[in-house]
C-alpha cells in the first residue's frame, strides 16, 4: 500500500510517500480502507518530535474515515463493508477517571491513533473495533474525517468543560482553526452569543457565516476594546482558547466577573504570564481540556450526521501531496481542515 510517512523527526521535508506492507487486524481490530484522512496541528508536533514514543517509520493521521475492509478475531464478519469514521482516542476514559497507571505522568495510558500508532495517511489502517462510528451514506468521507478530532475536541471544550449555557457570551480564539470553527457552531447552537478572533478578511467573513455574531481581526490592537464595547463593557462569560502565549493576557482581561477560560492548545507557545489580580478579583476559572470521551465523540459525530455541525474544508489533496499539506498548515494558510485522499 502507499503511505505518507517520515523516518526521522524534522520539518515537512521529512514526509515521503512509500510502499508499505498492508497491515493485518489483530483480535478486536478491523482494517479500514481509508477514503479520507485529515490533518491536525498534532501531526506537525508529532513530525517535529514532541517527546513521545511513536512508531518509526511513522504514518501520521489521527482523523480517518473509510470502509471496513477486514476484521480480526472476535469481530463480526458482518462489519466488512461498513462505512465508518474512527474515534482517534485510545484509553481516554482510563486516563481521566483515575485508573492506576505508572508513577510518571509522562507515561499515561492515554494514546492516540496517528500519534502513538500508525494512522490514516495510508491506503489502509488498523484500528480497534470499539473506536468505530458508523456513517450513513449521507455523510461524505472527507466531511467525516475533517469533523472527527476537531469535533470531539470542540464539543468537550465548549460543552463538557466550558459548560456553556443559553444566553451566555463566548469568545473563541484562533478562529480559523479546525477546532475553533466547530466550537463556533457548537456554542451558537447551544444558544450562546459567539465572538471570535482570527486574521484576514476571508476568515472573518467565513466565521460570520458559521454563526459568530462578531469577529475581530487579531492584527488590530484595538480588538479587545471592540469586544468590551460589544458586550456592554461586561466582557464574555467563556473563552475557548487555543492560542496560548500571544493572547493570554488579552484573554483574561476579556472575561466578565465569574468568567471561565477553557484552554485546549497553545499554538503560539505554552509559557504565559498571569496577573493573578484578574483571577481572584473577578473570580475567574481556568480550565484545561483536550480531545474528549468516547461518549462525547459519539455526541459530536451524531451532530455531524444530523447536519447540525459542518467541518469547513480548506482544500482536499491527494496522498502524494501530504508534504504540501504539512507546509500549508505550518504556514497558517488554512481555514478549517486539510483533507488527504489516499
Amino acid at each position: 500500500m502507499k503511505a505518507a510517512l517520515f523516518h526521522e523527526y524534522g520539518g515537512p521535508e521529512t514526509i515521503v510517500v512509500e510502499d508499505r506492507p498492508v497491515p493485518s487486524p489483530g483480535p478486536g481490530e478491523v482494517r479500514v480502507r481509508v477514503r479520507a484522512a485529515a490533518l491536525n496541528h498534532l501531526d506537525l508536533w508529532v513530525r517535529r518530535g514532541i517527546g513521545i514514543d511513536t512508531t518509526m517509520p511513522h504514518i501520521g493521521g489521527s482523523d480517518l474515515a473509510g470502509h471496513v475492509d477486514a476484521v480480526g478475531q472476535g469481530v463480526a464478519p458482518a462489519l466488512e463493508g461498513t462505512r465508518v469514521v474512527v474515534d482517534p482516542s485510545l484509553g481516554y476514559d482510563a486516563f481521566y477517571t483515575g485508573t492506576p497507571r505508572g508513577a510518571a505522568f509522562d507515561d499515561p495510558p492515554l494514546r492516540l491513533i496517528g500519534e502513538h500508532t500508525d494512522g490514516g495517511f495510508a491506503e489502509y489502517a488498523v484500528v480497534p473495533e470499539a473506536n468505530l462510528f458508523e456513517l450513513p451514506p449521507s455523510v461524505a468521507f472527507d466531511q467525516a474525517a475533517a469533523a472527527s478530532l476537531a469535533g470531539v475536541t470542540a464539543w468537550r471544550a465548549v460543552i463538557g468543560r466550558g459548560g456553556v449555557r443559553p444566553g451566555e457570551s463566548v469568545l473563541i480564539t484562533g478562529g480559523s482553526g479546525g477546532v475553533a470553527t466547530m466550537a463556533v457552531q457548537i456554542a451558537r447552537r447551544a444558544g450562546a452569543r459567539v465572538h471570535a478572533v482570527t486574521s484576514g478578511e476571508r476568515s472573518l467573513l467565513r466565521l460570520r457565516d458559521l454563526g459568530a455574531e462578531a469577529v475581530y481581526d487579531r492584527g488590530d490592537p484595538e480588538w479587545p476594546r471592540a469586544l468590551k464595547r460589544a458586550t456592554g463593557g461586561r466582557g464574555v462569560d467563556l473563552v475557548v482558547d487555543s492560542v496560548g502565549e500571544a493572547m493570554w493576557s488579552a484573554v483574561l482581561r476579556s472575561l466578565a466577573v465569574g468568567g471561565r477560560v477553557v484552554c485546549y492548545g497553545a499554538t503560539t507557545g505554552p509559557r504565559v504570564t498571569t496577573d493573578l489580580r484578574h483571577v481572584f478579583w473577578k473570580q475567574l476559572s481556568i480550565l484545561g481540556s483536550t480531545m474528549g470521551t468516547p461518549s462525547e465523540y459519539r455526541s459530536a459525530m451524531a451532530a455531524v450526521v444530523r447536519g447540525d455541525l459542518v467541518a469547513p474544508i480548506d482544500r482536499v489533496l491527494p496522498l502524494d501531496e501530504t508534504r504540501r499539506a504539512h507546509e500549508l498548515l505550518e504556514a497558517g494558510e488554512v481555514f478549517g481542515k486539510l483533507v488527504i485522499l489516499p
